[in-house]
């Protein structure tokens, strides 16, 4: 059966331009409702106008679509409820939440002011808490929600120059495996992208050849996916230039040592062991972590726990 959205409210956040307008459109597309969101500030977000939302509203209404046009920010919790509230009563639920808005204040860590590591945070992290928090009680209500957020290869693998926008995009996995745990028996499935796309955010970046592969609407196809009736939940999916990947952190084997071996000697003597990934596996939850290794040091000791 083929994906669709008839039916369903989605909001995409910062979809004026790039990745988020290619969303909205390939949501439209599908039949959802869509509350375009811009602020329409600068790439470091500065400034402020409505003219990019409306325009892909339009775009979406000259195709057969419905849609309206939101400038709410996304860093400020009272204008993202007043978002949601207004789509509720426009449609009557907000079933669908892609969190893509984002800036960049790019600077070495050295020359890194607080108030630029402050800002990027604060729109990133804080603003994609702000939009899973306005949604959330009425997902939860409904029984059902999809919510993907966005992450960054930055923050996964680390990018010069990005400390404010790799720790807020590392930020998102956290608050994803919570919210999915949390999510699960009301049916609200929660996951990530992380997208490498030509935008806005990326256009100094790259050379011309690479930009041309690097299409917003190649990201957009696992986006819509894990919006969908049957997505996964907890899931960090790969996209660019047409290729897609599952990201996962693995955690290795270890090895458990007696008391009297706790010692930096010991962990030098045993790294290469330690660290050994031939028998690493993604761990389901906080908790697992803990039974690994209390049940390591059990089998060494010889004990039942």
């Amino acid at each position: 059966m083929s994906i669709r959205f008839d039916g369903r409210v989605a909001i995409v956040t910062g979809a004026g331009n790039g990745l988020g307008r290619a969303h909205a459109m390939g949501l439209a597309k599908l039949g959802a409702k869509v509350v375009v969101n811009d602020f329409g500030g600068a790439r470091d977000g500065t400034g402020g106008s409505l003219s990019a939302a409306d325009k892909v509203v339009e775009e979406i209404r000259q195709l057969g679509g419905i849609a309206i046009a939101d400038g709410a920010d996304v860093s400020n919790f009272e204008q993202v409820t007043m978002m949601v509230d207004r789509a509720t009563a426009e449609w009557g639920s907000v079933d669908l939440m892609c969190a893509n808005a984002g800036i960049l204040r790019d600077k070495s860590f050295g020359k890194m002011e607080p108030a630029d590591f402050a800002k990027v945070l604060d729109v990133h992290l804080t603003g994609t808490f702000n939009c899973c928090k306005a949604v959330w009680d009425g997902m939860r209500a409904r029984n059902f929600g999809r919510i993907v957020l966005t992450t960054s290869s930055s923050g996964l693998y680390g990018n010069f120059g990005q400390s404010n926008y790799g720790a807020a995009k590392t930020g998102m996995i956290g608050l994803m495996n919570v919210l999915a745990e949390e999510g699960r028996k009301t049916d609200i499935r929660v996951n990530t992208i992380s997208p490498t796309a030509a935008t806005r955010m990326t256009e100094e970046l790259l050379p011309p050849d690479a930009l041309a592969l690097l299409k917003p609407e190649s990201i957009t196809p696992p986006v819509l996916y894990l919006l969908s009736e049957n997505a996964p939940t907890r899931t960090i999916m790969g996209a660019g230039a047409g290729s897609f990947a599952v990201i996962k952190l693995l955690e290795s084997e270890g090895v458990n040592f007696d008391e009297s071996e706790w010692s930096p000697d010991t962990i030098a003597a045993h790294f290469a062991e330690i660290s050994d990934m031939a028998g690493a596996r993604a761990l389901e939850g906080a908790f697992q972590q803990t039974q690994k290794y209390v049940q390591q040091a059990a089998t060494r000791l010889g004990i039942k726990v």
